[in-house]
């Protein structure tokens, strides 16, 4: 199976992790999700199948129906060529796999959703009770669902790991009000997505979100609610008390602890079977939350 690693395009705005970014101009922005996959602040150097179409489709999905939640970047999927609007010609490997948005100016805080005790979280509760500076209830297993959702933000940083970093610690970077925006937003589309994704079988244990200002107003941007921003369980075989099987990049993560690599590039190629999983799963959970198979021309 074929996989598209990097992108060369005229006005390359951004490249990052996954996403191959360029300025059409005018006020917009051509956001190309590749196949690229990253663990532990690290590009690996294989690329899963169909990741970019599933990221790219998914978001647009997200978009569309959080939109009266909070307004967002979205304008546009890339389905085919056939009147892309570009201002260079268009090339059929961007068709499912890319899509137009409004170009805004990003907040560079991460903001994090958390319903469900997983990951760092539930290491840091084992150790002292708290996430993310939280004290939560004694006695929670992993896995455990929270008493109510919480706001965990981070510091966006362009290299290495983002930071934890308080309510407060937001507020002193972007003021009090637009720091409560940022908190009411956050909890108020992880609610809809989490209430819509247990009706089709997924539970959306955590998620992260970024924004961005555009025309004085606060919007989402970048990726909403994908295998790449979120941890994906399935509600039919869900059971607290230890790990959960996921639809996202978690057992890619697993098998990089359990080769032994040191988390510094360059990362190990991983092996074949992992490849394909992974790309399974995240073809997968499309299909459980949108309702169909993943196409590279949009159903949407």
């Amino acid at each position: 199976m074929s996989v598209l690693l990097e992108t060369n395009l005229p006005n390359l705005y951004a490249r990052g992790k996954v996403r191959d970014t360029y300025d059409l101009g005018d006020g917009r922005l051509l956001m190309v999700a590749t196949d690229r996959i990253s663990a532990f602040d690290v590009v690996l150097p294989n690329g899963i199948p169909d990741k970019g179409a599933v990221l790219t489709q998914l978001s647009a999905f997200w978009f569309e129906k959080t939109k009266g939640v909070i307004p967002n970047h979205f304008l546009r999927l890339l389905s085919n060529c056939d009147n892309a609007d570009l201002p260079f010609p268009c090339s059929h490997e961007l068709a499912g796999r890319s899509m137009i948005v409004r170009k805004a100016r990003r907040l560079d805080i991460e903001c994090v959703a958390r319903g469900y005790l997983a990951g760092s979280g539930w290491a840091e509760y084992q150790e002292g009770g708290t996430v993310c500076g939280i004290t939560l209830p004694k006695g929670l297993r992993e896995s455990a669902e929270l008493p109510e959702p919480i706001f965990t933000p981070s510091s966006k940083e362009e290299s290495g790991h983002d930071i934890n970093i308080s309510f407060e610690q937001v507020a002193d970077r972007v003021g009090a009000e637009t720091a409560a925006l940022l908190r009411d937003s956050t909890m108020a589309v992880y609610r809809y997505a989490a209430n819509y994704a247990r009706q089709r079988g997924i539970i959306i244990a955590d998620t992260k979100f970024e924004f961005g200002w555009c025309d004085d107003k606060l919007i989402l941007i970048d990726e909403l609610v994908t295998p790449d921003s979120s941890r994906f369980w399935s509600f039919d075989t869900y059971q607290p008390g230890k790990a959960q099987p996921s639809f996202d990049k978690q057992p890619v993560r697993d098998w990089l602890v359990h080769s032994g690599w040191d988390k510094k590039p360059p990362a190990p190629k991983l092996p074949p079977e992992i490849v394909t999983g992974t790309s399974a799963r995240y073809r997968e959970a499309f299909r459980r939350l949108t309702g169909h198979d993943l196409s590279h021309r949009s159903k949407s």
